[in-house]
């Protein structure tokens, strides 16, 4: 069963191709609209119904680009509408439930955020290392390493879900399924709008 999708992306060339891949090709179901100009409130719990409302209503997975120009450390105002859009997409409140996130990692950015493999240091499983830290926003890399107190992270201790490109289209209903279901998962409790 197909899931609609909302798309958080910068309006960068390379983020617009694959946007445009994801909605023409994959023919994956969405829901076409940006959050594009900024929501004056102070009243948070007001903006996060706005955004819901205007732009993400309906939609049940959130899909976010990472590319070269994802990462937190460009600035709120430079990240301020996908930090919105993520938040919106993780909240959950009155009239609405929270979206399930894929964050699909461009070609571009394979070697940056996919650093490598290395046996833990705790229990010498071998263990794949990531960097969504300095390559996301906090709204992702959080939730996709929620602290659990253990020596690495496993699938059941990651609310978002991410992917390489490349395997993302090869299968795109697989990934939009998984993150769907970590809606109703035990990680849910421990997910974070604003972290």
């Amino acid at each position: 069963m197909g899931h609609k999708c909302y798309i958080a992306f910068k309006y960068e060339i390379e983020d617009k191709e694959y946007k445009r891949i994801i909605q023409e090709d994959l023919k994956i179901d969405m829901i076409d609209k940006s959050l594009d100009k900024e929501i004056v409130s102070t009243n948070e719990e007001y903006i996060m119904q706005k955004i819901r409302r205007d732009y993400i209503s309906d939609s049940t997975v959130t899909i976010f680009i990472i590319g070269q120009r994802s990462a937190e450390n460009l600035g709120w105002n430079e990240q301020r509408f996908i930090k919105r859009e993520l938040q919106a997409s993780l909240y959950n409140g009155s009239g609405n439930t929270r979206n399930g996130i894929i964050g699909i990692v461009l070609p571009s950015m394979y070697d940056r955020v996919y650093l490598r493999r290395e046996g833990c240091s705790i229990c010498s499983q071998n263990v794949s290392i990531v960097d969504v830290t300095n390559t996301t926003v906090s709204e992702f890399s959080y939730n996709f390493h929620i602290p659990n107190g253990k020596c690495h992270f496993t699938e059941d201790d990651r609310y978002c879900v991410l992917v390489k490109w490349g395997d993302f289209v090869k299968d795109p209903e697989c990934y939009i399924n998984k993150a769907f279901e970590k809606r109703t998962a035990p990680i849910v409790d421990k997910v974070k709008v604003k972290p």
